[in-house]
């Protein structure tokens, strides 16, 4: 392996576009490749932000031996495919969110993680930002008591258009996997994994999730209570209550910059963090580091809450009569 950790891109799409500008804030990394089963997008890409070399198909960006790790950026349901046969070429992975179209096509990337050995991880971002870790921070030292629940809402207003990868359930379209996926992930890892998932919501003449709202409970009588739509905008905030105050994550909350805390019997305590470059620095560092460390997940974001969230959000998607499968012949 070269000094530096040599990053490929699947998918050079919006999401990508938007991540390998933060590269330049990535000590030790480099952009060296980028792939899509079309050629001509993938010379665009690479023209636009100087890689060395574009790939017309994903089978060949996993093969290139001067990759050390890839970037997963394409619709969810190719993430399962893609992410075992790179594994199998031993590349370490960073997943973009949702990880995979099922619970099952998760679990199966993860124990063959598992039996490799590569750096594996889930690309939310939400975990990594510096005001996000504050909070966890804050609540661990108790600063709000002992935490009882979380209220979460991430929504956009999309103009149904069956064309359109969002509402295209053999692209993973839909509200819970793009949306959902982000208000699950802050409640799981405040509060752990859920006994119980009960949904309301509805569904685009596509079948695919319009709009979700969901009550997670646990054994101890905690709770989160979530919404994601893609029929109509949300706030994007966030709040975290304990015993003895609560935490206001101003939107949206999934990139925040400011937190204000709330203590019983003091002013609010407001908390300002901002992001390194647009934000996603702070989960490429956290790969290339854990690649070039030889660990195989990550601390903050280990593949044990990847697999929660997604067991949660096909739940939750079962209740709503929706069910996706992963793509097949995308290499």
């Amino acid at each position: 392996m070269s000094t530096d950790i040599r990053w490929g891109i699947a998918g050079p799409g919006r999401i990508a576009e938007n991540v390998v500008q933060d590269f330049a804030h990535v000590p030790g990394a480099q952009v060296v490749a980028v792939g899509s089963r079309s050629l001509d997008r993938a010379r665009a890409f690479a023209d636009r932000h100087g890689v060395e070399r574009a790939h017309g198909s994903y089978a060949e960006l996993i093969a290139d031996p001067d990759v050390d790790v890839l970037y997963l950026a394409t619709p969810h349901p190719q993430h399962h495919a893609l992410a075992l046969a790179a594994l199998r070429a031993g590349k370490g992975l960073l997943v973009e969110k949702a990880f995979t179209a099922t619970a099952a096509g998760t679990r199966e990337v993860v124990a063959l993680a598992g039996q490799t050995g590569a750096f594996v991880m889930e690309a939310m971002w939400t975990r990594f930002q510096p005001a996000v870790v504050r909070l966890r921070e804050l609540v661990a030292d108790g600063a709000i008591g002992e935490l009882r629940s979380v209220q979460a809402d991430l929504g956009v207003a999309r103009e149904f258009d069956p064309e359109d990868r969002l509402f295209a359930p053999e692209l993973g379209g839909g509200a819970l996997l793009d949306l959902g996926v982000y208000v699950v992930s802050f409640a799981q890892m405040l509060l752990g994994t859920p006994d119980t998932v009960t949904t309301a919501g509805s569904r685009f003449p596509t079948g695919v999730d319009a709009e979700a709202a969901l009550l997670l409970g646990w054994s101890d009588g905690r709770a989160a209570t979530l919404l994601t739509s893609l029929r109509n905008s949300l706030p994007g905030q966030a709040r975290v209550f304990g015993t003895e105050g609560w935490i206001d994550v101003l939107p949206r909350f999934h990139h925040p910059q400011t937190i204000v805390l709330h203590r019983a019997g003091a002013e609010p305590e407001e908390i300002t963090l901002p992001q390194t470059g647009t934000g996603y620095t702070h989960e490429l560092i956290e790969v290339t580091e854990g690649v070039r460390d030889g660990r195989p997940e990550s601390s903050i974001m280990p593949l044990a809450d990847t697999v929660a969230v997604m067991e949660v959000l096909e739940q939750a998607a079962g209740q709503l009569g929706v069910s996706f499968t992963e793509a097949t012949g995308v290499l």
